[in-house]
Order: structure tokens, then sequence, then C-alpha cells
């Protein structure tokens, strides 16, 4: 029998970002507040539907950059400025998702050092980085003296899958650098380090194990004393991408 397309309910799909940076020394990810139904006034992570012309990377890189002006870091521009780790996450089908009609989200994982104030695009109202123990409390999120709501959609669920991803990945990948600016110190990969797994490493055991890897980092020749205290060596992320052996995360 011939394919006939209409035997098929349509549906949409859409892209959800877990963006994620490190702010005040904490683990923050990019919400929004959604000006629009469903779920208007409630906090969410930025996304949208994919147009009919884009793939999927193309979907998360344009949102990506409507929401934090971010554009995808290109790994042959080994000292790109504002670029961001992106990578896909997971992908979400609960048929009742959205109240609206039959949504796939096809969520990603970005990863950008120190950010600035985001703003707010598309169907969002307002935008602001949160750390993410307050996005993922129990009961939900509100900041000041707004209503305590969880976050719109499955939102919640998404967001603690990529805090996951990150804090996994990091244990054995050089992810950990994506949070860094171009040029870094031990000491503020190791605070990074810190702000994901949120708990105290020994700076003596962390930087051994870091400059002990081969091609894991890679010195500049430079210093800086922008941590105070004496310079600091500056290095840059090497081409090894993994960290052998891993660095186990501490158990809490």
């Amino acid at each position: 029998m011939p394919y006939d397309p209409s035997a098929f309910p349509p549906f949409a799909v859409t892209v959800d970002l877990v963006v994620l940076t490190v702010r005040r020394h904490a683990l923050c990810a990019l919400a929004v507040r959604r000006g629009e139904p469903p779920f208007q006034g409630r906090w969410a992570l930025p996304g949208g539907f994919v147009r009919a012309d884009e793939d999927l990377a193309q979907a998360a890189a344009r949102e990506l950059a409507e929401e934090t002006g971010l554009r995808v870091h290109d790994p042959a521009v080994p000292a790109q400025d504002n670029g961001a780790h992106l990578e896909q996450l997971a992908t979400y089908g609960d048929p009742k998702r959205d109240p609206r009609m039959r949504v796939v989200s096809v969520a990603h994982l970005a990863l950008a050092p120190d950010l600035p104030a985001p703003r707010a695009g598309g169907d969002a109202s307002n935008a602001r980085w949160a750390p993410v123990e307050e996005l993922l409390q129990q009961g939900g999120y509100g900041r000041d003296a707004e209503p305590v709501a969880p976050l719109a959609f499955d939102h919640a669920q998404i967001l603690a899958d990529g805090v996951e991803r990150a804090r996994s990945k990091i244990e054995y990948s050089s992810l950990a650098t994506a949070f860094c600016p171009p040029e870094f110190t031990v000491g503020e990969l190791r605070r990074v380090y810190e702000a994901v797994w949120g708990v105290a490493l020994d700076p003596r055991n962390f930087h051994r194990k870091v400059t002990g890897t081969p091609g894991f980092l890679v010195p500049t020749g430079g210093t800086t004393t922008r941590q105070g205290g004496r310079p600091a060596q500056l290095f840059r992320a090497g081409g090894a991408t993994l960290l052998n052996p891993p660095m186990l995360r501490p158990e809490v």
C-alpha cells in the first residue's frame, strides 16, 4: 500500500536549552518567564519551535543566539571568544507534556563562561540567571516575593538531566574548560569543578591531577594576579579531551 501521511497525527518539534554558567561561584541556569500561554507567568527554560528550513542543531544555535547573544563554539578555532559549547542532551515526548498539542522536545545543553545579564526574547517577558539548586528545589521556584511554582512543562526534569550530564562529564572529559575564558588558572578551573559539583576540593591534589594529564592543559606562558595574591600561571585547554584516570566526584 502507498504511504499515506494523513494516516499519522501531526506533531511539532521544539528545542529547549539548558544553558549553564558559573556566576559568583555558583552553577546557574538561564530561566525565562513565559509571556504567553500556556504557563503564562511561570519560569521555564529558553527554547522554541524548530522551523521548517532548519535542522535541530541549527534551531538550537539560533535559540541560543536569540536568548544569550552567544554563538556556538567552533572547535577549529581554539581561542574563540564568547563561544558556547552546545551538545544534544535528550528527547522528551510525553504526549501530555504540552497542553497545546503533541510536542516533542529535543533538549540541548549549552555551557559558557561567566555570562552577562540575559535579555528576554521570543515569548519570554523576562530572563535571568538563577542558581540551579533554587530552580530545582522541591515545590518550585519563585524570585523575591512572587509565588513559588514548578518550572513550566517538564522543564524541571530537563534541567535536572542537563545538570547531571554536566556533573558527570567533567569527571572524565575537558568539558569543565567550557566554563572558563580562553586563558585561565588552575585555581579558576578548580572553582568551576567546585561550583558544578557543589563540593570543596583539595587545591594540591586538583593541581596535580589536571596538570599531570598530558595535553589536558597547555601553559600559555603568561601569568595573572586577577584572583589576588602571587602571580598564577595561565593555561588554555589542550588537545586532550579525556581525563585519564578520571577525577571522580566526591560523595556528598
